[in-house]
């Protein structure tokens, strides 16, 4: 289980609205790579893994993963205090604005709602293990194209933890998917009662 403490993962002060970056930070909230889907597919698949380690794991990077939502939230919230009309509408956030105001809204960059369809939970372990490590490295570039695209040092700083966070998540991902593997190449051994079923 897990303990929430309200402070987010990583301090965020935005000091400098922009409706161009509001618009793709969305990307990381609710894009098909994003961190609510990532969230969402590491705690459905903790339930089918074979050891202790392997689901612990899982648990862990999906509380973790929602913790970073909130943090992709905060910059979006934090980008859009203070924009102008014309603002909204230059920077084509306006389709947005007027289905959500300045809310946060679960979609991608390009508009599209948020859908379960963008992850998998096959029920195999090491099928699911490499599909979260694909899953980590497609949020690593997504993060460094979204650093790409913004000179602002408040938004960076966010920006280059989560990035990190990524890296520290695949490798998890892959020592997971050893122990794992390693289980499941063993031979397993099960005991009847002695006595029957019977008895």
């Amino acid at each position: 289980m897990w303990i929430y403490e309200k402070k987010l993962q990583f301090p965020i002060n935005i000091k400098k609205p922009d409706a161009r970056l509001a618009k793709i930070m969305l990307e990381q909230y609710g894009g098909p790579d994003g961190e609510l889907g990532a969230s969402l597919r590491y705690l459905s698949q903790k339930f089918t893994m074979v050891t202790p380690e392997a689901k612990a794991t899982l648990n862990d990077i999906a509380t973790e993963e929602f913790a970073h939502s909130e943090m992709m939230a905060t910059i979006f919230h934090q980008l859009t205090q203070g924009l102008t009309k014309e603002q909204i509408i230059n920077s084509g956030l306006d389709a947005y604005y007027v289905n959500h105001g300045l809310g946060v809204y679960p979609v991608s960059a390009a508009g599209v709602p948020f859908s379960a369809c963008a992850f998998q939970s096959k029920g195999d372990p090491i099928t699911d293990l490499y599909e979260d490590m694909a899953a980590e490295q497609k949020a690593r570039s997504t993060y460094e194209y979204l650093i790409d695209l913004t000179d602002d040092p408040d938004v960076l700083a966010p920006l280059r933890f989560l990035r990190e966070r990524e890296v520290v998540h695949f490798q998890r991902f892959g020592e997971a998917l050893d122990i794992a593997r390693d289980y499941l190449n063993q031979q397993h051994y099960f005991f009847m009662n002695k006595y029957g079923c019977d008895d």
